[in-house]
């Protein structure tokens, strides 16, 4: 099994020693991703909506700058810091699957890094 770190120039650089994706046997593992803004490093004002919404965009960017898309996703995780979050998540999350979404996991982690409200992190199938 050959293991191919992977790079993504539109999206933000990893805040610690993990590559941003890597891909092995067909499979693309994509390391969770929060709401930073890669052109301003920070995340959005306005709470888990705004930072939900940048996650996604930072997710499709890394899939895109590696030849796929959304509907190549086969498997998510999602941390939310507050279940009561998941309502709101669950509608912008479903904005950007089509009427076939992956399978997911969603689950409330302790704290996520950065104080962030939302991350994810996904599975893809080339």
């Amino acid at each position: 099994m050959a293991k191919q770190v992977l790079q993504a120039t539109s999206a933000p650089e990893p805040l610690g020693p993990y590559s941003v994706a890597t891909e092995a046997n067909g499979f693309v593992f994509v390391s969770g991703q929060v709401g930073i803004n890669p052109e301003t490093g920070s995340a959005p004002e306005g709470g888990v909506e705004p930072q939900t919404r940048q996650a996604m965009t930072n997710l499709r960017a890394i899939l895109s700058d590696n030849g796929l898309t959304m509907d190549d996703i086969v498997k998510t995780t999602l941390f939310l810091a507050s279940m009561a979050d998941f309502p709101n998540v669950n509608t912008i999350y479903s904005e950007y699957f089509g009427g076939q979404p992956p399978a997911r996991s969603t689950i409330q982690a302790g704290a996520l890094p950065g104080g962030y409200l939302f991350e994810i992190e996904a599975i893809a199938a080339r």
